[in-house]
């Protein structure tokens, strides 16, 4: 006890004896503390932050005045009065160990002399040597700088848990709010901090932050920095923090990925400071993360699933089902919503755009788009059979999902319906170098092997690229690559990276693109696909595949609507089958249709209001009964192709597309015969329609006008 007097009384008399340091630095210096790269979504939301300690500095004069006199006041009464070491102060603490208490008597100075240069001055070290070097730096530091100045970097330096650094930062993620916004009692909570983050955190524990939060405001009181009335009234209020932590979308998944894509850029965004706008949905990216989560649990008790839950996981534990989700707009390639997995915290592997798993059946559109540009309508009748196919010393044989084989049926229902045999055939007759130069036209650049397994989707892709590629539907042709950054400004707001829309060469024509969504309708409205309708209106039109892998390991649904592209996959990150009978329809599709449903941009462009486009022709009487056997064909067509109602708006079909009314039983033309139930209209790439609705131009100016409205 005596030699710690003395020392105390060493340090009184101003021994100011200094440590050796490196050449260069000053223990003294105050130094502007690296900063955090903020992340805002494309409307100026918060959406996370990119850095080891998030951090953002700001002017003393922004703060409301009882800001920094309430760490004043708990932490360094006479802050305003001494030369960085408070005497008084140590004489009290003096008096307090010889008789047996325990009192601290560093300064706001002393304080920020530690945190700022941890290296010189170690604040751990509780050796004599230590305490000498901490107050000759803090002497030294306010001789250089005013007490305003060493203020302002004591509130931007200082620690106040979960990684938050500096009032601003503490400001924002405790209370949801700038620094420059904080009431009294906030500030007085904030201030309660310094003395032990992990002890009177406001969130886990805001009945002890109140108490300290309490004797912060008297001493407030006391020091003459607030009245009575304004203590008693402040003392009343109860701990109120931000239940988003300042972050009202969880996108750290998005956020993970801009930080790549902007290191890839050459920024160091981790140290930099900078401002980065993106292209994030937050309704969207909100309606994701809440469809995940909700599916998924509800997945994991349907019966027949035998595996763990995010639930009841084991503690470190990832062997749980995991999924993601990818949106993007078709129209820029903007990522709108971004979902790596169930749980960042516990597993920030992004699965969206770093995860490689297998498509299944979701790669067929890329084997029907290439059958329809060789040519084949989809009106086509193909065989869904058992066949045998013999490659590299071996026969393969693809059998479908449910263990049956439907015989005849159309293109068009093959693909609503994704029969495996008849997507293998299409593949062998296109050839394998063929789907896969359009699959990367469109790109899709993961490796895809030339074998007909890859026509079911054998080859492994990334989520976010097999969404990507789903776009050259959307856009009639042309796809475009995701983008996730619009702009980065620098923090003297210079703009140091602007991200513009690529759009790539077209990977196939107009109305071969057109008819392959118009198929992919098909599977929403009657095929593997019917769950995702359940959520969205009939007013937006909506087109998509599912995709199951043979094992059941991976389920996907891909879709479309005007507004946006859209995939969800589902799996385990070591694949095992996730229940019997599991599908894309039945687990992933309905994680699509929630999240639309729940999205304020669905139905944006209005698509309900955008109506019909019916084409009318002349009447049978508009042929002379004399014609010749020439033109009786051509009167089919006009048969065949009048009354059809097509849509109109943002997916109405292309100029040169051929429309006409089909029967179902028999994929020919429409009839007086066939029944109202069996009629449906199908899309033809020109030159692909049936014989009769080839029509002569010449002909047909002689049988009069055809009219639209």
């Amino acid at each position: 006890m005596r030699r710690i007097a003395f020392a105390l009384i060493v340090i009184v008399l101003g021994s100011t004896p200094v440590a050796a340091q490196r050449p260069g630095e000053e223990p003294w210096q105050i130094v502007r503390p690296v900063e955090s790269s903020r992340v805002f979504a494309r409307d100026g939301t918060l959406i996370g932050e990119i850095g080891r300690e998030s951090r953002t500095n700001v002017s003393i004069t922004t703060l409301p005045r009882y800001v920094p006199q309430a760490f004043v006041a708990v932490e360094d009464q006479r802050f305003y009065e001494h030369d960085g070491v408070d005497v008084v102060g140590i004489a009290g603490a003096i008096k307090d160990n010889l008789l047996g208490g325990s009192r601290g008597a560093s300064t706001i100075t002393q304080q920020l002399v530690g945190n700022m240069h941890p290296e010189i001055i170690d604040r751990t070290d509780r050796s004599i040597g230590r305490k000498l070097r901490e107050q000759a730096a803090a002497r030294e530091m306010e001789r250089h700088y005013s007490k305003a100045q060493i203020l302002e970097a004591y509130l931007n330096q200082i620690h106040f848990g979960h990684g938050w650094y500096g009032i601003e930062s503490a400001a924002r993620h405790y209370f949801g709010k700038p620094a420059s916004r904080l009431t009294l009692v906030e500030a007085a909570s904030l201030a309660a901090l310094p003395k032990g983050p992990a002890i009177y955190d406001p969130i886990d524990h805001p009945a002890r932050n109140k108490t300290r939060r309490n004797v912060v405001l008297t001493l407030m009181q006391e020091q003459g920095y607030i009245t009575a009335g304004q203590a008693r009234a402040a003392k009343r209020e109860p701990v109120r923090t931000d239940p988003h932590r300042g972050l009202p979308v969880a996108a750290p998944y998005f956020v993970d990925a801009v930080r790549a894509q902007a290191e890839r850029a050459g920024l160091k965004v981790g140290t930099g400071g900078y401002r980065i706008i993106t292209t994030l949905d937050p309704s969207l990216q909100r309606a994701a993360v809440d469809a995940l989560a909700n599916v998924a649990t509800e997945i994991e008790a349907r019966p027949g699933y035998r595996h763990a839950s995010f639930a009841g996981r084991e503690k470190g534990s990832t062997d749980y089902l995991q999924g993601a989700v990818v949106a993007i707009d078709p129209a820029t390639g903007d990522v709108r919503a971004l979902v790596g997995g169930r749980d960042h915290g516990a597993s920030p592997f992004n699965r969206a755009t770093n995860a490689v798993r297998q498509p299944g059946s979701a790669f067929k559109p890329f084997v029907y788009a290439r059958a329809l540009m060789d040519s084949v309508p989809p009106n086509a009748i193909l065989y869904d059979v058992p066949v045998e196919i013999a490659y590299d010393a071996t026969v393969y044989s693809p059998d479908n999902a449910d263990g049956e084989f439907l015989g005849p049926l159309t293109m068009r229902e093959a693909l609503a319906q994704s029969r495996n045999p008849v997507a293998v055939q299409l593949w062998q007759r296109a050839g394998a170098d063929s789907v896969i130069a359009l699959a990367h036209r469109a790109g899709l650049d993961a490796p895809i092997a030339p074998y007909p397994s890859s026509a079911i989707g054998a080859s492994a892709v990334r989520p976010i690229d097999l969404v990507s590629a789903f776009t050259a539907f959307a856009n009639l042709g042309a796809a475009v690559e995701p983008r996730l950054i619009v702009s980065v400004e620098d923090d003297r707001g210079l703009r140091v990276l602007a991200e513009t829309t690529t759009v790539l060469a077209p990977a196939m024509d107009t109305a071969v693109a057109f008819v392959t969504r118009e198929l992919m309708r098909e599977a929403v409205e009657s095929g593997t696909a019917r769950s995702v309708r359940r959520y969205i209106p009939e007013s937006v039109p909506v087109a998509g595949k599912t995709g199951t892998t043979n094992d059941n390991a991976d389920v996907w649904f891909v879709g479309m609507t005007p507004d946006i592209v859209a995939g969800v996959w589902l799996g385990f990150d070591s694949p095992k089958t996730i229940m019997p009978g599991a599908g894309g329809g039945s687990l992933a599709g309905p994680i699509f249709g929630e999240m639309l449903s729940n999205w304020d941009g669905l139905g944006a462009r209005d698509v309900a209001a955008a109506g019909t486009q019916r084409v009318v022709v002349p009447d049978s009487g508009a042929v002379p009964t004399t014609a010749p056997d020439s033109l009786r064909p051509d009167s089919l067509a006009m048969a065949a192709m009048a009354a059809i109602v097509t849509p109109a708006g943002p997916w109405a079909p292309p100029a040169m597309v051929v429309a006409a009314e089909l029967d179902r039983a028999t994929g020919l033309l429409a009839d007086e015969e066939t029944p109202a139930g069996r009629r449906y209209v199908e899309y033809f790439v020109p030159g692909t329609e049936p014989t009769p609705l080839r029509v002569d131009a010449r002909r047909l100016f002689r049988l009069g006008p055809i009219a639209f409205f």
